[in-house]
C-alpha cells in the first residue's frame, strides 16, 4: 500500500501528534507498505528517514512555535500525483490538512484524518482573554473543524474519549475508528537509568516523574501542590519535570512558594530518544494534565514499568484504569497528594502496578496498532472503489 501522511509538524518538533506519525510510519513501513511524509520545512536539520517531503515554511512566534506552511510548491503537484497514492493520511485540519484534502479530491483518493487534538481547548493561545472573544474564537474553531471532517472519508481518533467528544460537540458518529497511538517497547529494553540517577545525584532519591508542556491546560499547579503535600511524609522524594513551554516561568517559583525549591527539578526539554532513560530512573509517574487525548506520556511511562497515579481526565482514563493499571483521582492536589502517598508506602502496590503498568503498555505496541490502521485504509479504499463504480 502507498501511503502519504500530512502533518505540520515532524521531526526535529517533539510533540505527541509527531511521535504518533513518525511510529506509525516506522510500524506501517515495517508491514512492507510504502509511506511517504509531507511536512514542514526544517532549517539545518537532516532527515534520517527517506521519503520524507517538507513545503517551505514561516515561523510566526506563536507561542506553541506553530509553522506556518505555504501551500504553493509546483515540485509537489508534479510528485504527489507520480507516486500512485492509495490513501491520503492528514493529521491536521488546516495548512498542510487543507493540502491533503485538496490532493485527495483531485486524485479521487480516500482521504482519513486522525483528530488527535481538542482544538477548541487551545482558543486562549490567541491573546485576547475577554469571554465573549473566546467564546466566538471556540464556535468559529468548531464550524471549521466540522467543515474538515465533511471532506473526509474516515475520521480516526486517538482514544474512546476523543470518540465522544466528537460525538458531543460535532454531532459526528459515522465512519470514526478508535486506533490509538502505539508504543514502540523497544527503547525501553536498553535505557539505563542507573546512569541518569548517578548523572544527576538522585542514588538515595525517590523520584516522582512527569512530562509535558509546561502550559496552562497540563495543570502544573495541581501536581506541584501535591507533592508539596506528600513531602513531609516521604522527605527523600524528588519531583523531575521534563518538559518545556510559555508558562515556564511562572512554574518555576512556585517550589520556593510551596516549601520544596530542593526537591524540584525542571530538565526543560529532552531529546525523545533520552526520555526513556529518564523514565527508567524514576520510581513513580505522576501527572495532572486534564485536556490529553489519548495519554501517550502516561502510556510511554508505562513502557518504562512505572506505577502510575493521576487526575482522572479524558485521555488519561483511556490508558489507565482505576485500581487496576494505577491509581486516578480526582483534579484536587489533596486527592491527588493522598494516592502518592498510597503508592509509595505500600511497596507491594508499586510491584503490582509496575507489571500493570508494563503489561498495558504492551497491548498497545505499535505493530499491533499499526495493523488496525492498515484495515481502516484497506476498508475505506474498498469503499471509495464502490462509491466510484
Amino acid at each position: 500500500m502507498r501511503i502519504a501522511q500530512f502533518t505540520n509538524t515532524y521531526h526535529p518538533s517533539i510533540s505527541g501528534v509527531v511521535r504518533s506519525v513518525a511510529g506509525f510510519r516506522q510500524a506501517l513501513t515495517e508491514l512492507g507498505n510504502n509511506v511517504f511524509v509531507f511536512t514542514q520545512d526544517a532549517a539545518d536539520y537532516e532527515d534520517q528517514e527517506p521519503f520524507i517531503f517538507r513545503y517551505i515554511s514561516l515561523n510566526l512566534g506563536l507561542p506553541n512555535q506553530f509553522p506556518a506552511t505555504i501551500p504553493i510548491s509546483p515540485f509537489m503537484d508534479r510528485l504527489i500525483p507520480a507516486l500512485k497514492l492509495d490513501v491520503i493520511h492528514a493529521h491536521h485540519p488546516i495548512l498542510l490538512g487543507q493540502i491533503a484534502a485538496n490532493k485527495a479530491q483531485e486524485l479521487n483518493i480516500p482521504l482519513v484524518f486522525t483528530f488527535h487534538t481538542r482544538y477548541r481547548e487551545y482558543s486562549h493561545y490567541i491573546p485576547i482573554p475577554q469571554d465573549a472573544v473566546q467564546d466566538f474564537l471556540k464556535g468559529a474553531i468548531d464550524l471549521w473543524l466540522k467543515d474538515f471532517i465533511k471532506q473526509c472519508d474516515q475520521i480516526v481518533v486517538p482514544s474512546e474519549s476523543m470518540r465522544q467528544v466528537l460525538a458531543e460537540h460535532y454531532d459526528y458518529t459515522d465512519d470514526l475508528t478508535v486506533v490509538p497511538t502505539g508504543i514502540d517497547l523497544r527503547p525501553y529494553g536498553s535505557a539505563d537509568g542507573e546512569s541518569i540517577r548517578a548523572q544527576h545525584g538522585w542514588q538515595d532519591d525517590i523520584i516522582i516523574v512527569s512530562v509535558g508542556r509546561l502550559a496552562s491546560e497540563k495543570n502544573w499547579p495541581t501536581l506541584l501542590e501535591a507533592v508539596a503535600k506528600v513531602h513531609p511524609k516521604h522527605p527523600k522524594l524528588r519531583l523531575v519535570i521534563i518538559g518545556d513551554g510559555p508558562d515556564s516561568r511562572k512554574l518555576k517559583k512556585m517550589p520556593k512558594k510551596l516549601g520544596i525549591a530542593d526537591r524540584v527539578n525542571f530538565l526543560g526539554k529532552l531529546p525523545f530518544d533520552a526520555i526513556p532513560s529518564y523514565l527508567k530512573a524514576s520510581n513513580l509517574f505522576a501527572f495532572a494534565s486534564t485536556t490529553e487525548t489519548q495519554g501517550l506520556v502516561t502510556l510511554e511511562a508505562m513502557a518504562a514499568g512505572l506505577p502510575v497515579v493521576a487526575v482522572d481526565a479524558i485521555g488519561t482514563r483511556d490508558v489507565v484504569v482505576h485500581e487496576k493499571d494505577g491509581l486516578l483521582t480526582e483534579d484536587d492536589s489533596a486527592a491527588l497528594a493522598a494516592a502518592i502517598d498510597r503508592m509509595l508506602s505500600d511497596p507491594n502496590l508499586l510491584e503490582h502496578y509496575r507489571a500493570a503498568s508494563l503489561e498495558k503498555a504492551k497491548s498497545l505496541e505499535f505493530s499491533r496498532q499499526a495493523k488496525k490502521l492498515v484495515k481502516v485504509y484497506e476498508e475505506v479504499i474498498e469503499r471509495k472503489k464502490r462509491a466510484n463504480k
